[in-house]
């Protein structure tokens, strides 16, 4: 099976960045995971938590945060524009950038590549391969449309974590596997129990 690239852009929301790296381990999947530079600060400030930017400690920090050893798990820096998934020859599955900055959509609606997250989004693109964006801003300006609006004509799918009530989470962690779930649902992926709409609930 083909590998899925999971980016992590310098957006608020680190926590379902994180639980999607874990939910898609634990199914046995490859990950290929790119981290911004700001996405490492975010994620000091959101969680406490210290990432390190070279590859291979940060592969060994993710697998004791998420605990487990199942799927395989290839990290890469953020501005390795040689890395594997720099290139149209290396086959994905497709790509998940959760959470994604305006600053990163705005970059990749105009083709400019600054970064790896930005380049093997703009090769995601150029080979018609699906590339899922989750953007974290509220509200969204004119000139925020306009990007999303430009990457959705070249093939991109605007997956926003919008909750939801209907399913009646009774915590945070259910809400976030929810909104995780949902993005991840563009892609094919059926990563975890769901209560998916089946009508109104009865009355508690």
């Amino acid at each position: 099976m083909d590998p899925v690239v999971l980016a992590v852009s310098g957006a608020s929301a680190q926590p379902l960045a994180q639980r999607a790296l874990q939910l898609l381990l634990e199914a046995g999947e490859t990950v290929e995971l790119v981290t911004s530079r700001g996405a490492i600060g975010v994620w000091q400030a959101e969680l406490g938590l210290r990432v390190p930017s070279e590859p291979a400690a940060q592969e060994a920090f993710w697998r004791e945060c998420t605990g487990t050893s199942s799927g395989t798990l290839h990290c890469h820096r953020w501005n390795d524009q040689a890395a594997a998934i720099a290139s149209g020859s290396f086959r994905t599955r497709g790509m998940v950038i959760l959470p994604a900055s305006m600053g990163t959509v705005g970059r990749i609606a105009s083709g400019v590549a600054l970064d790896l997250i930005e380049r093997a989004a703009d090769v995601h693109l150029k080979e018609g391969r699906p590339l899922v964006i989750s953007p974290r801003e509220m509200p969204w300006s004119l000139v925020h449309l306009r990007n999303l609006t430009a990457l959705a004509e070249a093939g991109a799918r605007i997956a926003p974590p919008v909750p939801a009530w209907y399913h009646r989470p009774s915590t945070i962690e259910e809400m976030v596997d929810f909104l995780v779930i949902r993005v991840f649902d563009c892609l094919g992926y059926d990563l975890g129990s769901l209560r998916r709409w089946q009508g109104p609930l009865p009355p508690t």
